[in-house]
């Protein structure tokens, strides 16, 4: 043959070889959203530069422009509400600031309940976190006694109000008490909550863990180990616990090169799908239906006020079938990661809310009845930790603490609970019932003519703003002043328990209508025409080039506080219009 034509046909052959990488790399990229949260490696590359710099003085209470009246006013407000916080929670903030410096978590969340320029300005028990003694159905109170209704959910807890988890823990308790924390052997009670399980996620096998980040590590090793395949695909902005193999993006230090983030609701994700070879498992966390291709809403990246949610549930039910059938189709293991859903949304979690059923199921948080849990669930063929043709290929897992007897006990006591008909009625019922409460909670909004609105997925809310500001922020604490007490991260997320009724949720809504005129009355909602979210986030950008780059400081435009042209009478004759112009259009 001639040695020319072997060299072409060799060189065809590479050619076809590369152009077939670059397609395939190419469907890769249309696959990922295209924010930053879409591509893990440039956002961890990208929160290396950003520096930190702080609104020093008169700029943190006139970054929006505000004038000096309205400067003032915020001032003497802060002072306010800090001197009457610190009067009727003072043993609570001795404590809370006592302890800050000594518990990482403690240091970590009160650094990050606000946007980090304003950090440094804001008074000290502004940062702390909370402290609290005792709890009762759907309140909470701290040391000194102040009971306030709790929005924190404890994070995904309280499903039920904090009786039905003290009584769930106390015969769970009872019924493992002459075991003790036998480690090792089970307590007999394991086989009725298996059983309850299975029927619950419509699986073959459970194995129990210590929180739902274990359960999800698991899940994830046993798809790879099953199908030999080397990548899991998430979807932008969700959270699957803070092991660093699933969080491959900001928060993590570890290079990993083993996840693909992909976009929800996008035709080319479901075509990496398709096509990719070396997808082990697709991981679902069905919370993204409400805020899809974003991260979890947090006051700390509140910067200014185009926060969104998008729920959408035929659609998203739709979405979660077309990926069914592909995985199904491909040989990809598809998770449901119902660490915060499970046990909340149906009593089958998203996979009866969605009519969805999922080859792998990791449960978490509720589960346990009011003590620490992770829980996988999953077809007998991959939840098998051995390979019977070669004896030393293992997927080896086993926790010391997992199946504690009183967790046992307690998840038994749980489960034969809300198996009962007035629960399964609770069930029937809860997501027209929170509907109708949030749109009757909008309903009071409106009429208040206060520029915030409230949207959920069920009994999950979240605060919206309805015009630009730079302090949203700042309502978290205005909400606890007025006897609301929120998670650490703010009014993204309002965890509400299937305990209330009706009549205290109305005391819900008057506390927060009340918190949210008062914070509107001090100053902090003040409105110009030229304060549009893109011109804060605009500003933003210039503050910290300025404060990463000093020499540019001089070529970049000016704050907007040393823009400020208008007369304060006029710009507080602008405020009432403007305000009322954007209420109207958002009711």
């Amino acid at each position: 043959m001639n040695p020319s034509y072997v060299t072409y046909i060799a060189l065809t052959l590479v050619a076809v070889y590369l152009l077939y990488r670059i397609m395939v790399r190419l469907q890769l990229s249309r696959a990922k959203h295209p924010s930053l949260r879409g591509h893990s490696k440039w956002s961890r590359r990208v929160a290396r530069f950003i520096p930190y710099f702080s609104y020093d003085g008169e700029h943190f209470f006139a970054s929006d422009g505000a004038p000096p009246h309205i400067v003032d006013q915020r001032r003497q407000a802060l002072h306010a509400l800090q001197q009457s916080m610190e009067a009727t929670s003072p043993r609570t903030l001795a404590y809370a600031s006592a302890i800050e410096n000594s518990i990482s978590d403690v240091r970590f969340t009160s650094h990050y309940r606000i946007p980090f320029p304003y950090r440094q300005q804001l008074p000290q028990v502004f940062r702390l976190g909370s402290i609290a003694q005792e709890s009762q159905g759907s309140k909470i109170k701290d040391l000194d006694g102040n009971w306030r209704y709790d929005l924190s959910g404890s994070y995904g807890v309280n499903v039920f109000g904090y009786d039905f988890y003290k009584t769930c823990m106390d015969d769970g308790i009872a019924q493992a008490r002459q075991l003790g924390p036998v480690l090792g052997s089970y307590h007999p009670l394991i086989a009725e909550n298996v059983e309850a399980i299975k029927k619950i996620s419509g699986l073959d096998e459970v194995s129990f863990h210590m929180s739902g980040t274990e359960a999800v590590m698991q899940a994830v090793r046993l798809a790879r180990y099953h199908t030999g395949k080397t990548h899991l695909v998430r979807f932008c902005g969700a959270y699957h616990g803070w092991w660093d193999g699933v969080q491959p993006g900001i928060g993590n230090t570890r290079v990993t090169n083993d996840v693909y983030t992909l976009a929800d609701f996008s035709e080319h994700s479901l075509q990496v799908l398709r096509r990719r070879k070396d997808i082990a498992c697709v991981l679902i966390n069905p919370l993204q239906a409400f805020h899809p291709n974003a991260d979890a809403p947090s006051d700390a990246a509140l910067v200014a006020s185009d926060r969104n949610t998008d729920f959408n549930k035929q659609r998203y039910s739709q979405w979660l079938a077309n990926i069914r059938e592909i995985c199904s189709a491909r040989g990809i293991v598809l998770i449901m990661d119902e660490v915060f859903t499970g046990f909340r949304l149906s009593y089958r979690g998203a996979q009866g809310f969605y009519g969805i059923q999922a080859d792998m199921v990791t449960y978490g948080k509720t589960l346990g009845g009011g003590l620490p849990i992770g829980v996988l669930a999953g077809t007998h063929k991959l939840m098998k930790r051995f390979n019977d043709a070669q004896p030393v290929n293992v997927s080896f897992a086993r926790g010391t603490f997992n199946s504690h007897p009183y967790v046992i006990g307690a998840m038994h006591r749980f489960l034969t609970r809300i198996a009962q008909a007035d629960i399964q009625q609770q069930y029937a019922d809860s997501e027209a019932l929170w509907n109708r409460r949030t749109a009757r909670f909008n309903q009071r909004l409106i009429a208040a003519n206060l520029p915030v609105r409230i949207s959920n997925i069920h009994s999950i809310l979240s605060v919206l703003y309805t015009i630009p500001s730079r302090y949203n922020w700042m309502l978290q604490f205005y909400l606890k002043h007025a006897g609301l007490e929120l998670s650490w991260t703010g009014t993204g997320r309002l965890i509400m328990s299937f305990s209330f009724s009706d009549a205290e949720f109305d005391q819900v809504i008057d506390a927060f209508v009340r918190g949210a005129t008062h914070m509107q009355q001090d100053g902090w909602w003040w409105q110009a025409p030229q304060l549009t979210n893109k011109t804060i986030k605009r500003q933003f950008l210039m503050d910290m080039l300025g404060s990463k780059f000093p020499w540019l400081a001089g070529w970049l435009p000016q704050p907007l506080a040393q823009r400020q042209t208008y007369h304060a009478s006029i710009q507080t004759s602008n405020h009432s219009h403007e305000h009322a112009t954007n209420v109207s259009k958002v009711g």
